[in-house]
């Protein structure tokens, strides 16, 4: 793969799907239908699919495609494969909240190596270049035309004082009770993948995730933090979290800058 053009393909995509998304997140209105799982869906979702994934085919047409909006296609296990989430945290978008993102990355060998994650509402792109390292560009943004770049990295951790970043939508008992095995100073949420970016920049030492997520979600923001010198591990064994699983479901997992001195569930 040559990687100066796939980033290049990857954020114009990620702006364009975000173009289209805010259209629709602006208008007075939209629909909203419940899928299979009762999760919602609407028009930015579908849209957002639609514009992603014609233009990766385009781009790479003998590339393996898995995208969140087609997963009932997806029988096949994989190593090597684009992953695509085009409106992650579409409950955030529904109620209108901002805190959603499109999320592209490239898996190889089971990790996801390449990613962006951009987050319209609140203005923010992550992406790594073609060396792997990861820069946050700051807008406006174009779409045919890069803007100015900062690179990014995790912090180095206090773990008397930690920075904690968790969901909005999905905080319960077991979560709050793992997040007080720390000593934390200050803890925070956020919606989507933005999570994985707040440790990426270092606004966050730890985002502990207990809840049901799919490697779409957490695909290129893992792509995102790696490239900021940041991992994440299973929550169980704290072995590195790997896709292509079967189904696409992942484990419970923690997101974390090193340095974290990881508990044990």
């Amino acid at each position: 793969m040559n990687f100066d053009e796939m980033m290049v393909t990857l954020r114009r995509l990620a702006i364009e799907a975000g173009e289209r998304i805010m259209e629709i997140y602006d208008a007075d209105d939209f629909d909203v239908r419940a899928k299979s799982d009762d999760s919602p869906v609407t028009a930015a979702d579908e849209a957002a699919d639609a514009l992603i994934s014609a233009g990766l085919r385009a781009a790479y047409p003998d590339a393996a495609l898995v995208t969140e909006e087609q997963s009932a296609t997806h029988s096949q296990e994989v190593s090597d494969f684009f992953i695509v989430d085009p409106l992650d945290g579409t409950k955030e978008f529904v109620q209108r909240r901002g805190d959603f993102t499109v999320n592209i990355a490239w898996v190889q060998d089971g990790m996801p190596i390449r990613g962006v994650v951009f987050a319209p509402a609140r203005n923010r792109l992550f992406w790594t270049q073609a060396d792997g390292k990861t820069v946050e560009e700051t807008g406006p943004f174009d779409a045919a035309s890069t803007g100015a770049l900062k690179p990014i990295s995790v912090r180095k951790p206090d773990n008397g004082a930690l920075m904690v970043v968790a969901s909005k939508s999905h905080r319960d008992q077991a979560l709050e009770d793992y997040i007080g095995k720390y000593a934390v100073s200050d803890s925070r949420a956020a919606g989507s993948s933005l999570k994985f970016c707040l440790v990426a920049t270092g606004e966050a030492d730890l985002y502990p995730r207990l809840g049901r997520t799919m490697e779409w979600d957490t695909a290129a923001g893992q792509a995102v933090l790696a490239g900021a010198g940041g991992e994440v591990v299973r929550f169980d064994d704290h072995m590195p979290l790997h896709y292509g699983k079967p189904g696409f479901e992942n484990p419970h997992f923690i997101a974390y800058a090193p340095g974290v001195d990881l508990k044990r569930g």
